[in-house]
């Protein structure tokens, strides 16, 4: 008869190691990868299981990891003195109910997927526990599965404690395992430190599942890079490219050309429609999503942005908690920060910095500009070398701009001030009083010409 199953599941994540091989002040599990920490990925898996609690065991730097994870509803136990793994469970035990399933997991083991998750715990039943295996090419370093002649799995040894023989295997074990509470208790306290290194090694639930008549079966990931650890910063960087080459693999797969997959990085979520075309380089951090027909060129940046259909974004621009409606033009080297919002067909060139910005439909910034916490409206064209001065020294204030506005190259906008529809603001001007529609606003000093004016020379003594 098959085992029972439970419908709640307690996540058990291990995070209490240095990670003397880092190099670093900072706990292992709070380098990042793909800009999350090690922790905040494996936390992301785990909270895509239903009716579950997470458990973090700490150690080193406890009080930075706890920091870090704040506003996740997460319990945290401590484990002081670094005896083993199956120490590390034992410290997270009162917290565990007794009528669930529990699942182990690795917080410097980053990538494991919600589907071998889901695998593990439809494994773990009153009979059976569930085991995260792989087979390597090179198992150096990795305990080796034995199995017994009927070839179910049987132990875990250890590499330091293995034979030659037993050194041949290449089905090694991960650390991740899923059973029930109930077992769980009843294993634990039978662990002993009988071992080379002196530790409680979790994997001995293996060999006391057996015992007692518990089946141990064996669940394999989707890919080496989701059981692969980070004990050191080039491992990390190794992993961090792994893991680049699946997001780009999938962008590629969903209808977007990426120029080289190797020098493309998404650090957060990235969603996008089709026949999209990325240049190298780029980089997408946090909540992004493009639309179909984009362009992004060479060395761009876009942070929590959403960019709409058929838009082209020049090299080297870098946008950032900003809307681009369709068929906009961005760049080449343009800034696009905070609340930028442009409307469709809107152009920002060479140069541009907007900032808390809403540039209408049609409407141009071309060169060389910057405007900040403006509204302009439709089919506004700002010249070359034109300033909005939004900020007093104490308050910020807003220039708006209605539609059809001219504003002649190198003027100076000080806000508060408002244009009307049609205004013109002449070349070289500077604007302090509002304008009225479809009025000429010139504001430059009188020109002098001086006639027979030296220009300055060089003295003639040494420097």
């Amino acid at each position: 008869m098959a085992g029972r199953t439970m419908s709640q599941t307690d996540i058990v994540i291990l995070a209490a190691g240095k990670g003397t091989r880092m190099q670093s002040a900072q706990p292992k599990v709070l380098h990042q990868l793909a800009g999350v920490s090690l922790l905040q990925h494996v936390l992301a898996a785990a909270e895509t299981v239903v009716h579950s609690q997470n458990i973090v065991v700490t150690g080193h730097g406890a009080e930075m990891v706890e920091r870090s994870l704040s506003s996740k509803a997460t319990i945290f136990v401590q484990q002081t003195a670094q005896l083993g793994t199956a120490h590390a469970v034992k410290m997270a035990l009162p917290h565990l109910r007794d009528d669930a399933k529990v699942l182990i997991l690795y917080g410097d083991v980053p990538l494991i997927k919600p589907v071998t998750i889901g695998k593990m715990l439809a494994a773990a039943t009153t009979d059976s526990m569930a085991l995260l295996t792989v087979t390597l090419a090179d198992p150096t370093g990795y305990g080796r599965i034995i199995r017994g002649r009927d070839g179910l799995i049987e132990s875990v040894i250890e590499q330091r404690d293995a034979s030659p023989e037993q050194l041949q295997l290449r089905e090694v074990n991960t650390g991740v395992l899923a059973l029930t509470v109930s077992q769980l208790k009843s294993w634990l306290p039978l662990i002993d430190n009988n071992n080379t290194q002196g530790e409680y090694y979790l994997t001995d639930l293996i060999a006391l599942a057996r015992r007692d008549g518990v089946r141990v079966d064996s669940i394999q990931p989707t890919s080496t890079t989701e059981v692969e650890g980070v004990n050191n910063r080039l491992q990390l960087s190794q992993l961090e490219r792994a893991h680049q080459l699946e997001l780009a693999e999938a962008l590629m797969l969903s209808g977007t050309s990426l120029v080289d997959p190797a020098r493309f990085d998404q650090r957060g979520t990235l969603t996008a429609g089709t026949d999209n075309h990325i240049d190298i380089n780029c980089i997408f951090e946090g909540t992004v999503s493009l639309g179909s027909d984009v362009t992004i060129g060479a060395n761009c940046q876009i942070i929590n942005s959403s960019i709409g259909d058929g838009v082209q974004i020049k090299a080297n621009s870098h946008i950032e908690e900003s809307l681009i409606g369709d068929r906009a033009v961005i760049g080449p080297y343009a800034r696009l920060r905070t609340g930028t919002e442009l409307g469709a067909d809107a152009k920002i060139g060479n140069f541009v910095e907007t900032k808390k910005t809403k540039v209408g439909a049609g409407s141009k910034i071309n060169h060389l500009s910057y405007v900040g916490d403006t509204e302009m409206g439709s089919k506004v064209n700002i010249g070359a070398g034109t300033i909005t001065c939004n900020y007093d020294g104490v308050n910020k204030h807003s220039t708006v701009l209605g539609n059809d506005v001219f504003i002649g190259s190198n003027s100076t906008l000080i806000a508060p001030i408002k244009i009307g529809d049609h205004g013109f603001v002449a070349a070289g001007s500077t604007v302090s009083q509002d304008v009225s529609a479809s009025a000429l606003a010139v504001g430059r000093s009188k020109q002098r010409n001086i006639q027979g004016w030296k220009r300055p020379t060089k003295d003639n003594q040494d420097s």
